[in-house]
């Protein structure tokens, strides 16, 4: 047989048992992986995600995900999945799936639904990114950029090595699905909330909750938004299908279920939790561990319950603040070195602030010959510093282009000398704020009713939004409207 007969054959064979029939639409498709394997990715993810976000502690509100999510599941078109459905701990409005059946809700998003509709209809359209296998044929098709870097503000890749612990998992966080995958999730996300009873109407309502949050009072783009198209080019076509469905299922009184799913958000965190760390006026404090540190001006910043970064706009160096292990302070920074492959050129024991400490600088070098650059030439600077502070170790890492130490070492410097404990009532005292729930004794427009509700005017825009209504609005006597608790 011939090469080129050969090679004729190979390829007859792979695009054979490549071919495999999609859940949703029953025609063949190239397999992007098989089901086994979209299984084993999201099981690998899962941790991943639940350590950077970290799980809503709110037993009643993970029951409730779970339950509605198997519900759902079950007429789903991928019915034998283990799904699994996670609520975490974090204040960006935002919903997505990984393969294999893992889906997550933010603690910011359960904020912004309204009712049990808006967020079934939610819910249906990411069960449909998986059975209909969006998810891994994203997977296949993305480069994945490392999220855990403050959104890819860090450019230089030798640099962003750093954040590894996060690159995996956070990576499918910017998983980006074409147009034609989003509306087949949103016709699926009506379908399915249809199914068990639900108005999917609401979905529809809640892109205008989206497209208002892209605009917000901090003008931030929620995740959900920068990362689907513009929910306001879906508004229609999702009532649309909306009435097609409970004509086609004979439904004359779909759920929609306001109050009770209210009544389960009282008490919810809102915004960002100060437990976990929080910045004010360039300094990060954090009142549960007491200690605090210096921001530069300008910088970039990100919390995880794993690590604080900071970055210039500019992605030229980088600042990564998280725990290490070792049995000294020594140990962890030669582990971290030979980790990295850090040439360490000075090291030394310090002192900061009554707290023992070691530091060292070095540098990485090119491994291969790039270009006239030759083989071993230093690439990346790095400077770190390991603190001994209440039985734990802390390391502060600065890395940036070997050329640019000189400009960024002051930075470094800057944040790093400046770790010292946290004796501040005012912060050490800090808690976050928690969504309440009123119950309207008297008509009148939203903004009269915050206003009595000591809501100051310059977040009426705000809760306009996170309560889905206008300040103009009249709200009727008995309505049940979110306020800060």
């Amino acid at each position: 047989m011939s090469i080129k007969s050969k090679l004729v054959l190979v390829f007859l064979v792979l695009t054979l048992t490549a071919c495999v029939k999609n859940p949703v639409t029953g025609k063949k498709q190239f397999a992007v992986m098989s089901e086994a394997r979209e299984i084993g990715l999201g099981a690998s993810y899962d941790p991943q995600i639940v350590a950077e976000f970290g799980l809503y502690q709110d037993s009643i509100l993970q029951n409730y995900i779970n339950v509605k999510g198997k519900e759902m599941a079950k007429i789903s078109h991928r019915p034998e999945l283990d799904y699994k459905f996670r609520v975490v701990d974090s204040p960006v409005v935002n919903a997505f799936a990984v393969p294999g059946g893992y889906i997550y809700f933010t603690r910011g998003i359960m904020a912004h639904f309204n009712n049990e509709a808006e967020f079934t209809g939610v819910l249906g359209h990411e069960i449909g990114h998986v059975t209909a296998r969006h998810t891994a044929v994203a997977q296949r098709n993305s480069t994945f950029a490392q999220l855990g870097l403050i959104a890819g503000m860090v450019a230089s890749p030798q640099i962003a090595q750093f954040a590894e612990p996060l690159s995996s998992g956070m990576g499918l966080l910017l998983l980006k699905f074409g147009r034609d995958a989003e509306s087949q999730s949103d016709e699926l996300g009506v379908e399915y909330s249809s199914k068990i009873g639900y108005d999917a109407r609401e979905m529809s309502y809640f892109f205008g909750t989206l497209n208002r949050l892209s605009g917000g009072p901090e003008g931030r783009v929620p995740e959900f938004y920068s990362t689907h198209p513009d929910p306001l080019n879906r508004k229609e076509e999702v009532s649309h299908l909306a009435s097609e469905w409970q004509e086609k299922l004979h439904m004359t009184s779909p759920k929609v279920n306001r109050n009770s799913y209210l009544q389960m958000l009282d008490g919810l965190v809102y915004g960002e939790d100060p437990r976990q760390g929080f910045v004010e006026n360039f300094t990060f404090y954090h009142p549960v561990l007491k200690f605090q540190f210096p921001v530069p001006n300008d910088w970039a910043y990100q919390n995880s319950p794993q690590q604080f970064q900071m970055a210039p706009k500019d992605g030229k160096a980088m600042m990564l603040f998280t725990l290490a292990q070792g049995e000294s302070l020594e140990a962890a920074a030669l582990a971290f070195a030979q980790q990295y492959k850090i040439i360490a050129t000075s090291s030394k024991n310090v002192t900061l602030h009554g707290n023992p400490a070691y530091e060292l600088v070095g540098h990485q070098t090119t491994e291969a010959a790039q270009g006239d650059i030759p083989a071993g030439t230093p690439a990346v600077g790095v400077k770190i510093i390991l603190i001994s502070y209440d039985r734990l170790i802390y390391m502060i890492l600065g890395a940036a282009e070997f050329a640019d130490m000189g400009t960024y070492i002051p930075q470094f410097d800057g944040t790093m000398k400046n770790f010292k404990k946290l004796t501040d009532p005012d912060k050490l005292g800090r808690l976050p704020e928690r969504l309440g729930l009123y119950t309207v004794s008297h008509a009148g427009t939203l903004e009269s009713i915050l206003s009595q509700k000591g809501i100051p005017v310059a977040r009426h825009s705000e809760w306009a939004i996170v309560n889905g209504m206008e300040l103009s609005e009249t709200v009727p006597t008995g309505t049940i409207i979110k306020v800060i608790k």
